[in-house]
């Protein structure tokens, strides 16, 4: 198992604290963690931005604890830090729901969101060493929201314990990290991988999703061959046989395709991302919608994380320049980064998704279900590359 120190943090699982200013989940997280890790204050509103501990709990492994501002904050201040308690909810896979010594409807519709989501809901009680009221506020929790609430001290740390026990009993039952690879790969097979050493791959390193492709495949017990693209038919040429798999970076596909073992299975790093992280039967779906574009038509590109624009960057120059030359250059393309996905999809006609390793499974399917519910085609930049290049159907998935 990958240790504390080199666990990525969208391999952890996403735990959020949610309540009102004041209801101590700063103190909570503190007494979780058995660190001082949040800023605790009398004075309501102190945490704004949620505030990301990773750590290990046993029983449940590597997590993301998540301290959320007061979701019952006011102002225009207090607005923008609500949304930000909001898209913290997007990537939250349990969340703990804090009731203090009075409720309001806040915990109502705070507890239906999550509920829509199908975030499991754990219910807490906190202060529970100065409240006079915990048998009346555990009764209306329990008539309320079907939920028996844990009594918990974070000054003296009791009922930390069977908090924790709580949460292992809520975990979704996919919480455990499945295999990237494992379903196109057996013991023994020969698996090669194609990395470009481009602008996007600095010197020195390999980008996050093929260093876990590799650990990965080691992990299945297979053996690993790496080659850059201008360098495979050498690699090709050293084997002793065909491999039984190609992996290679989607920007790639086509080179790779032309090249390779009429044995070899073909497939792509951002193709197995949109299986590990999303759902690869909604993206290729999705890149049917690309045959339906027009000069006219508008398509969003979303991109996980945030950095600085490269020269020949997948998700700014080539997708967009792939769909201008075959559809015109009048298509419109739009580009978000991180955060910042947009509520309302119905103004695109497609949105392209990228591989999303940094973020977890739950935050790619809460913008899958997003572009479902709103019935706008969704696929991701190794499905939509693969649909570009017209060998979808001849890659495995």
């Amino acid at each position: 198992m990958m240790s504390l120190t080199n666990t990525p943090s969208a391999n952890r699982l996403h735990i959020a604290i949610f309540g009102k200013r004041n209801s101590g989940k700063s103190s909570l997280i503190n007494a979780i963690t058995g660190q001082e890790i949040a800023l605790v204050s009398d004075v309501a509103g102190t945490t704004t931005d949620p505030v990301y501990k990773a750590m290990e709990i046993h029983g449940i492994g590597p997590c993301m604890l998540i301290d959320t501002a007061g979701f019952d904050d006011t102002g225009k201040l207090g607005e923008q830090r609500v949304e930000k308690t909001r898209q913290a909810m997007d990537k939250t896979d349990v969340a703990i729901v804090l009731f203090g010594d009075c409720y309001t409807d806040y915990e109502q519709r705070w507890i239906e969101e999550l509920n829509k989501r199908k975030i499991p809901v754990v219910a807490v009680i906190n202060k529970g060493d100065i409240l006079e009221n915990i048998p009346e506020i555990s009764q209306h929790v329990w008539e309320k929201f079907g939920l028996k609430p844990i009594v918990t001290s974070a000054l003296s740390r009791s009922g930390i314990r069977e908090l924790i026990d709580q949460l292992i009993r809520a975990l979704p039952e996919d919480f455990e990290q499945k295999s990237i690879t494992a379903h196109l790969v057996h013991k023994d097979d020969v698996v090669l991988l194609v990395m470009p050493q481009d602008i996007q791959a600095p010197k020195g390193r390999l980008i996050l999703p093929q260093v876990q492709t590799i650990r990965d495949l080691l992990d299945n017990k297979c053996v690993v061959v790496s080659t850059t693209t201008d360098e495979l038919d050498t690699a090709l040429a050293a084997l002793a046989k065909p491999p039984s798999l190609i992996i290679t970076d989607s920007q790639a596909f086509s080179t790779v395709y032309s090249k390779k073992p009429p044995e070899s299975k073909l497939t792509s790093f951002s193709v197995l991302f949109a299986a590990y992280k999303g759902d690869l039967a909604e993206f290729v779906q999705g890149a049917a919608a690309i045959g339906s574009l027009t000069e006219h038509s508008r398509v969003l590109i979303a991109e996980a994380c945030t950095h600085a624009p490269l020269q020949e960057d997948i998700g700014r120059v080539k997708i967009p320049r792939a769909l201008r030359k075959r559809f015109g250059e009048g298509l419109q393309v739009d580009l978000v980064s991180g955060p910042d996905f947009p509520h309302d999809l119905t103004p695109y006609d497609l949105v392209i998704h990228c591989g999303a390793c940094m973020f977890n499974r739950k935050h790619v399917l809460t913008r899958v279900e997003l572009a479902r519910e709103q019935k706008v085609p969704i696929t991701n930049y190794g499905v939509a590359l693969a649909y570009l290049t017209g060998i979808l159907d001849k890659i495995t998935l």
